[in-house]
Protein backbone atom coordinates (compact mmCIF):
# COMPACT_ATOMS: atom_id res chain seq x y z
CA UNK A 1 0.00 0.00 0.00
CA UNK A 2 0.85 3.73 -0.70
CA UNK A 3 -1.86 5.47 0.97
CA UNK A 4 -5.32 5.12 2.57
CA UNK A 5 -7.42 7.88 4.18
CA UNK A 6 -9.40 7.34 7.38
CA UNK A 7 -12.74 8.05 6.73
CA UNK A 8 -15.77 8.01 9.30
CA UNK A 9 -17.02 4.92 7.96
CA UNK A 10 -13.49 3.43 8.77
CA UNK A 11 -14.24 4.51 12.45
CA UNK A 12 -17.83 3.67 12.60
CA UNK A 13 -16.73 -0.45 11.38
CA UNK A 14 -14.25 -0.25 14.35
CA UNK A 15 -16.95 1.02 17.16
CA UNK A 16 -19.22 -1.95 15.69
CA UNK A 17 -22.01 0.53 15.03
CA UNK A 18 -22.16 0.36 10.95
CA UNK A 19 -24.04 -1.78 9.61
CA UNK A 20 -21.49 -4.36 7.74
CA UNK A 21 -18.86 -5.54 9.92
CA UNK A 22 -15.46 -7.65 8.36
CA UNK A 23 -15.49 -11.00 10.56
CA UNK A 24 -12.81 -9.93 13.29
CA UNK A 25 -9.66 -10.22 13.86
CA UNK A 26 -9.99 -7.11 10.89
CA UNK A 27 -7.74 -4.91 9.53
CA UNK A 28 -8.87 -1.02 8.92
CA UNK A 29 -9.32 0.50 5.74
CA UNK A 30 -12.01 0.16 3.42
CA UNK A 31 -9.79 1.88 0.15
CA UNK A 32 -6.40 3.49 -0.92
CA UNK A 33 -4.02 3.11 -3.23
CA UNK A 34 -0.94 0.76 -3.53
CA UNK A 35 1.73 -0.16 -6.05
CA UNK A 36 1.77 -3.82 -7.36
CA UNK A 37 5.06 -5.68 -5.95
CA UNK A 38 4.74 -9.48 -7.03
CA UNK A 39 1.94 -11.12 -8.83
CA UNK A 40 1.25 -15.03 -9.69
CA UNK A 41 2.16 -16.90 -11.90
CA UNK A 42 -1.58 -16.60 -13.94
CA UNK A 43 -2.24 -13.16 -13.44
CA UNK A 44 -1.92 -11.21 -16.65
CA UNK A 45 -3.40 -7.95 -16.40
CA UNK A 46 -1.38 -6.57 -13.89
CA UNK A 47 2.73 -6.13 -13.18
CA UNK A 48 4.79 -4.80 -10.61
CA UNK A 49 4.89 -1.39 -10.52
CA UNK A 50 1.22 -0.58 -11.32
CA UNK A 51 -0.46 1.87 -9.32
CA UNK A 52 -4.18 0.03 -8.25
CA UNK A 53 -7.41 0.17 -5.94
CA UNK A 54 -9.41 -1.69 -4.51
CA UNK A 55 -12.72 -1.49 -6.65
CA UNK A 56 -15.20 -2.15 -5.43
CA UNK A 57 -13.20 -0.61 -2.85
CA UNK A 58 -12.85 -3.44 -0.04
CA UNK A 59 -11.32 -3.73 3.74
CA UNK A 60 -7.68 -3.89 4.96
CA UNK A 61 -6.05 -0.96 3.37
CA UNK A 62 -4.40 0.12 6.63
CA UNK A 63 -1.60 -2.15 6.54
CA UNK A 64 1.72 -2.17 4.44
CA UNK A 65 1.45 -5.42 2.10
CA UNK A 66 -1.84 -6.50 0.75
CA UNK A 67 -2.58 -10.35 -1.01
CA UNK A 68 -5.43 -10.43 -2.76
CA UNK A 69 -7.13 -11.99 -6.27
CA UNK A 70 -6.40 -9.72 -9.26
CA UNK A 71 -9.72 -8.96 -9.99
CA UNK A 72 -10.05 -6.99 -6.87
CA UNK A 73 -7.90 -4.29 -8.22
CA UNK A 74 -8.34 -1.90 -10.73
CA UNK A 75 -5.21 -0.62 -12.52
CA UNK A 76 -5.05 3.24 -12.75
CA UNK A 77 -2.65 6.17 -14.12
CA UNK A 78 0.16 6.78 -12.06
CA UNK A 79 -0.07 10.64 -13.55
CA UNK A 80 -2.68 10.84 -11.05
CA UNK A 81 -1.63 12.50 -7.50
CA UNK A 82 -1.78 10.36 -4.98
CA UNK A 83 -3.83 11.66 -2.15
CA UNK A 84 -6.27 11.69 -4.92
CA UNK A 85 -5.83 7.85 -5.80
CA UNK A 86 -6.57 7.11 -2.56
CA UNK A 87 -9.65 9.22 -1.47
CA UNK A 88 -11.42 8.76 -5.02
CA UNK A 89 -13.84 5.76 -4.31
CA UNK A 90 -15.67 6.72 -1.80
CA UNK A 91 -16.42 10.27 -1.32
CA UNK A 92 -16.07 11.92 -5.16
CA UNK A 93 -18.17 8.46 -6.32
CA UNK A 94 -21.08 9.24 -3.88
CA UNK A 95 -21.01 12.90 -4.83
CA UNK A 96 -21.24 12.02 -9.05
CA UNK A 97 -23.92 8.96 -8.29
CA UNK A 98 -26.12 11.02 -5.89
CA UNK A 99 -26.18 13.78 -9.22
CA UNK A 100 -27.05 11.36 -11.53
CA UNK A 101 -29.48 8.71 -9.53
CA UNK A 102 -32.18 10.91 -7.77
CA UNK A 103 -33.46 13.26 -10.34
CA UNK A 104 -32.58 14.10 -13.86
CA UNK A 105 -30.92 17.58 -13.61
CA UNK A 106 -30.25 19.51 -16.47
CA UNK A 107 -27.84 22.65 -16.53
CA UNK A 108 -29.94 25.75 -15.78
CA UNK A 109 -31.17 23.89 -12.41
CA UNK A 110 -29.89 23.32 -8.94
CA UNK A 111 -29.51 21.42 -6.20
CA UNK A 112 -29.16 22.68 -2.09
CA UNK A 113 -27.08 20.41 0.29
CA UNK A 114 -25.68 20.83 3.98
CA UNK A 115 -22.47 19.46 5.13
CA UNK A 116 -21.23 21.56 2.63
CA UNK A 117 -17.35 21.62 3.34
CA UNK A 118 -17.34 17.77 3.54
CA UNK A 119 -15.47 16.10 0.58
CA UNK A 120 -18.22 14.89 -1.00
CA UNK A 121 -19.81 18.56 -0.60
CA UNK A 122 -16.96 20.20 -2.05
CA UNK A 123 -17.14 17.08 -5.14
CA UNK A 124 -20.90 18.16 -5.09
CA UNK A 125 -20.32 21.79 -6.03
CA UNK A 126 -17.61 20.56 -8.71
CA UNK A 127 -19.23 18.37 -10.46
CA UNK A 128 -22.65 19.88 -10.68
CA UNK A 129 -20.94 23.37 -11.52
CA UNK A 130 -19.63 21.22 -15.00
CA UNK A 131 -22.77 20.14 -15.61
CA UNK A 132 -24.21 23.91 -15.78
CA UNK A 133 -26.26 23.13 -12.31
CA UNK A 134 -25.99 25.68 -8.98
CA UNK A 135 -25.60 24.63 -5.92
CA UNK A 136 -26.63 26.30 -2.60
CA UNK A 137 -24.83 25.21 0.32
CA UNK A 138 -25.47 25.42 4.11
CA UNK A 139 -22.82 25.52 6.54
CA UNK A 140 -22.64 25.39 10.62
CA UNK A 141 -21.74 28.50 12.33
CA UNK A 142 -18.49 28.60 13.72
CA UNK A 143 -14.83 30.26 14.47
CA UNK A 144 -13.34 30.16 10.37
CA UNK A 145 -17.15 29.92 8.88
CA UNK A 146 -16.16 33.34 6.62
CA UNK A 147 -13.11 31.39 5.33
CA UNK A 148 -15.15 28.56 4.80
CA UNK A 149 -17.53 30.37 2.26
CA UNK A 150 -15.05 31.80 0.38
CA UNK A 151 -13.43 28.39 -0.03
CA UNK A 152 -16.67 26.94 -1.38
CA UNK A 153 -17.09 30.17 -3.43
CA UNK A 154 -13.63 29.66 -5.33
CA UNK A 155 -14.61 25.66 -5.95
CA UNK A 156 -18.01 27.23 -7.64
CA UNK A 157 -20.69 27.26 -5.32
CA UNK A 158 -23.13 30.36 -6.07
CA UNK A 159 -24.40 30.33 -2.74
CA UNK A 160 -23.15 29.96 1.10
CA UNK A 161 -25.08 30.53 3.50
CA UNK A 162 -24.41 29.77 7.62
CA UNK A 163 -27.17 28.05 9.46
CA UNK A 164 -28.28 31.42 11.21
CA UNK A 165 -28.40 32.68 8.49
CA UNK A 166 -31.33 31.06 7.46
CA UNK A 167 -33.33 31.64 10.18
CA UNK A 168 -35.54 33.62 8.53
CA UNK A 169 -39.30 33.50 7.66
CA UNK A 170 -39.42 32.40 3.57
CA UNK A 171 -35.59 31.19 2.89
CA UNK A 172 -36.14 31.01 -0.78
CA UNK A 173 -36.40 35.26 -0.79
CA UNK A 174 -32.34 34.44 -0.46
CA UNK A 175 -32.21 32.78 -3.71
CA UNK A 176 -32.43 35.37 -5.80
CA UNK A 177 -32.66 34.22 -9.05
CA UNK A 178 -31.70 30.77 -8.67
CA UNK A 179 -34.09 28.24 -9.37
CA UNK A 180 -36.06 26.43 -7.11
CA UNK A 181 -33.39 23.24 -6.10
CA UNK A 182 -35.68 19.97 -7.29
CA UNK A 183 -32.84 17.95 -5.35
CA UNK A 184 -31.36 18.10 -2.23
CA UNK A 185 -28.58 16.60 0.13
CA UNK A 186 -28.57 16.14 3.66
CA UNK A 187 -25.11 14.13 5.70
CA UNK A 188 -25.93 16.43 8.91
CA UNK A 189 -29.58 15.48 10.10
CA UNK A 190 -31.42 17.87 12.92
CA UNK A 191 -32.27 21.75 12.43
CA UNK A 192 -29.63 21.02 8.57
CA UNK A 193 -31.75 18.16 6.96
CA UNK A 194 -34.99 20.75 7.91
CA UNK A 195 -33.07 23.74 6.27
CA UNK A 196 -32.65 21.62 2.71
CA UNK A 197 -36.12 20.88 3.00
CA UNK A 198 -37.12 24.36 3.63
CA UNK A 199 -35.51 25.39 0.06
CA UNK A 200 -37.02 22.20 -2.17
CA UNK A 201 -39.40 22.65 -4.53
CA UNK A 202 -43.15 20.94 -4.92
CA UNK A 203 -41.81 17.45 -5.52
CA UNK A 204 -38.58 17.76 -4.55
CA UNK A 205 -36.52 15.00 -3.33
CA UNK A 206 -33.98 15.42 -0.32
CA UNK A 207 -31.41 12.27 -0.47
CA UNK A 208 -29.54 11.72 2.86
CA UNK A 209 -26.13 9.96 3.19
CA UNK A 210 -25.30 10.78 6.54
CA UNK A 211 -25.88 11.96 9.73
CA UNK A 212 -23.23 13.43 11.47
CA UNK A 213 -25.24 15.17 14.25
CA UNK A 214 -26.90 12.14 15.13
CA UNK A 215 -30.07 14.03 14.98
CA UNK A 216 -33.27 12.53 13.07
CA UNK A 217 -34.89 14.25 10.38
CA UNK A 218 -37.91 15.87 11.41
CA UNK A 219 -40.90 16.25 8.55
CA UNK A 220 -43.74 18.73 9.14
CA UNK A 221 -46.67 17.06 7.67
CA UNK A 222 -47.37 20.31 5.08
CA UNK A 223 -43.66 19.39 3.28
CA UNK A 224 -45.32 15.75 2.55
CA UNK A 225 -49.20 16.91 1.95
CA UNK A 226 -48.67 20.42 0.41
CA UNK A 227 -45.11 20.28 -1.11
CA UNK A 228 -45.37 15.85 -1.90
CA UNK A 229 -41.48 15.78 -1.13
CA UNK A 230 -39.74 12.35 -0.79
CA UNK A 231 -37.11 11.00 0.55
CA UNK A 232 -34.72 8.98 0.05
CA UNK A 233 -31.27 7.39 0.99
CA UNK A 234 -27.65 6.42 -0.41
CA UNK A 235 -25.36 4.32 0.62
CA UNK A 236 -22.77 3.18 -1.66
CA UNK A 237 -21.73 -0.06 -0.18
CA UNK A 238 -25.32 -1.15 -1.24
CA UNK A 239 -25.06 0.56 -4.49
CA UNK A 240 -21.73 -0.91 -5.64
CA UNK A 241 -22.96 -4.56 -4.42
CA UNK A 242 -25.74 -4.50 -7.38
CA UNK A 243 -22.78 -5.80 -9.30
CA UNK A 244 -21.90 -2.27 -10.81
CA UNK A 245 -18.25 -3.52 -11.06
CA UNK A 246 -17.53 -2.14 -14.57
CA UNK A 247 -19.60 0.99 -14.37
CA UNK A 248 -17.43 2.40 -10.89
CA UNK A 249 -14.25 1.71 -12.61
CA UNK A 250 -15.24 3.56 -15.26
CA UNK A 251 -16.72 6.64 -12.74
CA UNK A 252 -12.91 6.27 -11.10
CA UNK A 253 -11.44 6.73 -14.32
CA UNK A 254 -13.71 9.93 -15.01
CA UNK A 255 -13.10 11.03 -11.72
CA UNK A 256 -9.35 10.58 -11.67
CA UNK A 257 -9.37 12.33 -14.79
CA UNK A 258 -10.84 15.50 -13.40
CA UNK A 259 -8.39 15.40 -10.46
CA UNK A 260 -5.57 15.24 -12.17
CA UNK A 261 -6.64 17.93 -14.95
CA UNK A 262 -7.32 20.44 -11.77
CA UNK A 263 -11.03 19.98 -11.89
CA UNK A 264 -11.76 18.52 -8.82
CA UNK A 265 -10.21 19.48 -5.45
CA UNK A 266 -10.56 19.01 -1.98
CA UNK A 267 -7.91 19.54 0.56
CA UNK A 268 -6.06 16.50 2.35
CA UNK A 269 -3.20 16.19 4.64
CA UNK A 270 -0.68 13.25 4.22
CA UNK A 271 0.26 11.63 6.96
CA UNK A 272 2.99 9.15 7.68
CA UNK A 273 1.82 5.92 9.41
CA UNK A 274 4.11 6.22 12.13
CA UNK A 275 1.79 9.21 13.29
CA UNK A 276 -1.34 7.42 12.74
CA UNK A 277 -2.31 8.04 16.33
CA UNK A 278 -1.94 11.95 15.66
CA UNK A 279 -4.16 11.28 12.24
CA UNK A 280 -6.98 9.51 14.22
CA UNK A 281 -7.18 12.45 16.61
CA UNK A 282 -8.00 15.15 13.89
CA UNK A 283 -10.37 12.28 11.83
CA UNK A 284 -12.19 12.31 15.21
CA UNK A 285 -12.74 16.07 15.64
CA UNK A 286 -10.55 16.37 18.46
CA UNK A 287 -8.36 18.70 17.18
CA UNK A 288 -10.52 21.11 15.78
CA UNK A 289 -11.56 20.90 11.40
CA UNK A 290 -9.00 19.34 9.37
CA UNK A 291 -8.11 18.24 6.54
CA UNK A 292 -9.08 14.59 4.88
CA UNK A 293 -6.22 12.28 6.90
CA UNK A 294 -4.46 10.16 4.32
CA UNK A 295 -1.92 7.68 5.82
CA UNK A 296 1.58 6.83 3.77
CA UNK A 297 2.88 3.62 4.08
Amino acid sequence: MLAAPINPSDINRIEGVYPVRPPVPAIGGYEGVGEVYTVGSKVNGLSPGDWVIPSPPSSGTWQTYVVKEESVWHKIDKTCPMEYAATITVNPLTALRMLEDFVSLNSGDSVVQNGATSIVGQCVIQLARLRGISTINIIRDRAGSDDAKENLKALGADEVFSESQLNVKNVKSLLGNLPEPALGFNCVGGIAASLVLKFLREGGTIVTYGGMSKKPITVSTTSFIFKDLALRGFWLQNWLSLGKVKECREMIDYLLGLARDGKLKYETELVPFEEFSVALDKSLGKLGRQPKQVITF
